[in-house]
């Protein structure tokens, strides 16, 4: 089993598990490979090395060791990113692509006030917004379209 460190075209790192090198690159090559978390399917394999346990390596200097504490990883980060996402789908009913209709329906006191998510077009998301009624786009990895993950 070959575990590879792999990154999306919007900067995503993720690991991907591959029977073998061109396993990899079959799937790579067929676009069964995405982002997890914005389901990107442009991926690159990063450089990787063993990691060497060597004794007498010398300990990072304590001002390396506060600056590494001062950003979160990437991984920590991209774990928050999911996190919130999934407390989204969590509380929010899934209406597809009758977002826009049912965001009006919402604004204008036709129907109770609840959370949703769904598809909006560009021109939708633009006509809410000048109809005041607000809205956010959040990328939502395909997994977790129909709701979160346990």
């Amino acid at each position: 089993m070959k575990v590879l460190n792999l990154r999306c075209a919007n900067g995503h790192g993720f690991e991907g598990w591959f029977g073998s090198e061109d396993d990899f690159l079959a799937q790579n090559g067929g676009g069964l490979i995405e982002c997890p978390l914005c389901a990107d399917k442009v991926v690159t394999r990063l450089p990787s090395a063993p990691r060497l346990n060597l004794s007498g390596a010398r300990a990072a200097p304590p001002e390396a060791a506060v600056v590494a504490q001062a950003a979160p990883a990437d991984a920590d980060v991209q774990a928050q990113w999911l996190r919130h996402v999934r407390q989204v789908l969590a509380n929010t009913e899934n209406v597809g692509p009758r977002f826009a209709e049912e965001a009006r329906r919402i604004h204008y006191g036709e129907v109770e006030q609840r959370g949703i998510r769904g598809r909006a077009t560009r021109e939708e998301a633009i006509a809410l917004h000048e109809e005041g009624i607000e809205i956010a786009a959040l990328p939502i990895p395909a997994g977790l379209d129909d709701g979160p993950l346990q």
